[in-house]
């Protein structure tokens, strides 16, 4: 057997590893099932079915398996899995679909593989949604490391003819009860590869973890500190050319004509490709390509959404929003008491209306692909967060079997859901298609701002009632465009009547995933709206949303503490003020209390505590610097962030036009996390949401101004 093992949680029926083998064994190995390996050294190899995009999280994974594995922890290492259909990732499928549900153990393995074959189906692989630690690492890594701890002493168990409740695991090592035998688990390896994944092996308790709860040092960090690690945009392959690309401004336009010949005598200039929608220059450098491309004279086909702009879009989403109410034809998704009687019986109605702007994922490495093409195969180097996905564009693309395509998946620098998109990746293939040799296709930065796949722009009207003795008894909420996740515009509080509903108006501007996705738009809504009733309530607006929130415990303990953690209490000078927002999303709940003040016009944003409840944090500094992570993010966005549309194409073109946080403009951040036993949330996504309404909240506090609109900049504040 080679003294190795491969072991993962096995499909009903039989196990999969003649399919599996070809792809991840190596020498002294031996391919039990999916998610390890155990070479005859001892070393234990975690194979992670997700990206690494800053977020840490392969490391996360491979401590979970090894903790449930009773592995020593220097001994374990990982790989990323190979985007190959049959390393699909059913575990996120599984999670997802029934991880809050009982499921009965006869019922795991067939549903395991019914997960599979969807994950195959839909070429499943993605890093994204906050899922990786809550679906992959609960139902993949954990359940993987527990059987195969159970396989290795059941083989241990046959060896020694001892039972297996006289055997116990420690440090990678199987021990008899009373210490007369003990052995490394590679010795067992081959035996126990042999053996059946058990689809629900027993999972360790809290108070048993090793590894998981404790902050271990990312293994990915030494080579980004050191300058060794490899990014997409790093790659280098013999023969490669490089490539950077122009598409037309006007959203949904082609190319009419273009004339290449005084690009063509540029030094390092040699080809000129034209796609539908674009024209690139290839050349032995990127400048050299860069110069050439700025020598084609291209000529853009007309197009009706030239005529496009920001005004006229939120014109659009008002008018259909008007519309809407005035037709009362609108199904809520929420809809408990009877909202629109109890406003339509009401003297005074608060009634605003929210917009935000369309945003850019503004990733630090620009949108990049290598590519090389040989008849009908294809090799791509790649930074993506979902190669499996990748794999099967480009066979569309191309006209490939999929089969015949190889991904190489790199570090990337920044993905917040661009990277999930494969528009790049055809790209280069096409062009290296054309060529005949590898290509290495670099966007600029000014391509990368303006042929983005936006966060959506949204316009959200409210209208709501509060009593006599200051509480809110009517909520109607109706919104353009429902997206993703669902329950993003929903709200915690205890309020008798409430109505969400919304009303589609799309635009032809793309859009796709944004970290935290429509939360990171409703939480800047619902949080504004209910710090508006406090307000007009006269009411303190922490300990308004503390009686509205009398049922819910985890939100009340977030409150609890964020009022402590941010002194809440405590008297600022005029023109500081704090504001507070707390928004639940992806099995999380985060409270985040921001400190601001306005002098001259100026605004300045000096403290942020976040309180965030995860329900248990796998690697607590991991948690708290994806918390910090997602303040400074949603920061950048709230306070300068804006696509802004002119003449159907994007105006902002670079990060002079379109700014981020700075680090001198770098708040305090104090990030506390409270592990309330719930099911494991997500980290990457859910600092997001707050801080838009937070820091809002805090300018009303200080000066007495209702940001309604994002950026906060365009109200004429200084944010610089």
């Amino acid at each position: 057997g080679g003294g190795a093992l491969v072991v993962g949680v096995a499909l009903r029926p039989g196990n999969r590893n003649d399919m599996l083998r070809p792809y991840v064994e190596g020498p002294d190995e031996v391919l039990v099932n999916t998610w390890l390996k155990i070479d005859s050294a001892n070393r234990v190899t975690v194979i992670v079915p997700h990206s690494e995009m800053g977020q840490g999280a392969q490391t996360v994974l491979a401590q979970m398996l090894a903790d449930e594995l009773d592995a020593k922890w220097d001994d374990v290492s990982f790989v990323e899995a190979p985007a190959q259909d049959e390393y699909a990732n059913y575990a996120l499928g599984y999670g997802y679909l029934f991880g809050g549900m009982q499921v009965p153990e006869i019922l795991v393995g067939t549903l395991t593989g019914v997960t599979l074959q969807a994950s195959k189906a839909m070429h499943m692989q993605i890093t994204g949604g906050s899922m990786s630690i809550r679906t992959t690492g609960e139902f993949g890594m954990r359940v993987a490391g527990a059987a195969a701890r159970e396989m290795l002493l059941e083989a241990a168990s046959e060896a020694w003819n001892v039972p297996v409740d006289q055997l116990r695991t420690d440090q990678g090592q199987i021990f008899k009860s009373d210490g007369s035998i003990a052995a490394p688990y590679s010795e067992f390896a081959a035996a126990a590869g042999e053996k059946t994944p058990p689809y629900s092996p027993k999972l360790k308790e809290v108070s048993q973890y090793r590894l998981m709860g404790k902050n271990i040092p990312r293994r990915d960090l030494p080579a980004k500190v050191d300058g060794s690690a490899m990014f997409g945009i790093d790659v280098s392959v013999p023969g490669m050319k490089v490539a950077t690309i122009k598409a037309t401004p006007v959203v949904g336009a082609r190319v009419d004509s273009f004339d290449s010949s005084s690009a063509l005598k540029l030094a390092g200039v040699e080809r000129v490709v034209a796609l539908d929608d674009a024209v690139a220059v290839v050349a032995d450098s990127y400048w050299n390509a860069k110069k050439g491309l700025e020598a084609v004279n291209i000529r853009w086909a007309e197009h009706e959404n030239s005529g496009l702009s920001q005004a006229s879009i939120f014109e659009q989403f008002e008018s259909a929003i008007d519309a809407a109410l005035a037709s009362n034809e609108v199904e809520p998704e929420i809809s408990v008491g009877d909202a629109p009687a109890a406003l339509n019986q009401a003297r005074d109605v608060l009634d605003v209306t929210y917009r935000v702007p369309y945003l850019a994922h503004a990733c630090m490495e620009p949108m990049n692909a290598t590519a090389s093409v040989v008849g009908d195969s294809c090799e791509i180097w790649v930074g993506s967060q979902n190669p499996l996905g990748a794999k099967h564009a480009v066979a569309e693309a191309l006209g490939i079997p999929a089969e015949n395509i190889i991904i190489h998946n790199y570090l990337m620098g920044g993905g917040f859901g661009r990277r999930s998109f494969y528009d790049t990746i055809v790209q280069a293939a096409k062009i290296s298609q054309q060529v005949g040799s590898p290509v290495k296709l670099v966007w600029s930065r000014e391509e990368d701002m303006q042929h983005d796949f936006y966060r959506p722009a949204f316009s959200s009207r409210f209208q709501a009632q509060i009593d006599s003795k200051g509480q809110p008894v009517a909520w109607r909420n109706l919104f353009v465009n429902k997206g993703e996740p669902h329950e993003a515009p929903h709200i915690p509080y205890a309020i008798p009547n409430v109505w969400i509903g919304s009303v589609e108006k799309q635009m032809p501007i793309p859009t796709g995933p944004w970290r935290s996705v429509d939360h990171s738009q409703h939480a800047f809504f619902t949080e504004s709206m209910i710090d508006e009733l406090a307000h007009a309530a006269k009411q303190d607006p922490l300990q308004f949303r503390r009686t509205l929130l009398q049922d819910k415990p985890r939100h009340l303990a977030i409150i609890d503490r964020l009022e402590e953690l941010s002194n809440w209490q405590q008297v600022l000078p005029e023109g500081h003020g704090r504001g507070i927002a707390i928004h639940e999303c992806f099995g999380s709940i985060v409270g985040q209390v921001a400190e601001v003040s306005v002098r001259d016009g100026r605004l300045q944003v000096h403290r942020v505590a976040c309180v965030a409840d995860p329900g248990f944090a796998m690697s607590p500094d991991g948690y708290r610097a994806q918390m910090e992570s997602g303040i400074l993010y949603g920061m950048s966005a709230a306070l300068s962030g804006n696509i802004e549309i002119q003449g159907g194409a994007v105006k902002q073109s670079n990060f002079h036009d379109y700014t981020s946080v700075r680090m001198a403009a770098s708040p305090e951040i104090n990030v506390e996390i409270f592990d309330s036993g719930a099911p494991t949330g997500g980290a990457g996504e859910p600092g997001t949401p707050p801080i838009a309404p937070a820091i809002t909240n805090a300018i009303y506090a200080a000066v007495g101004v209702r940001v309604r609109e994002l950026p906060v900049a365009k109200q004429g504040f200084n944010v610089a």
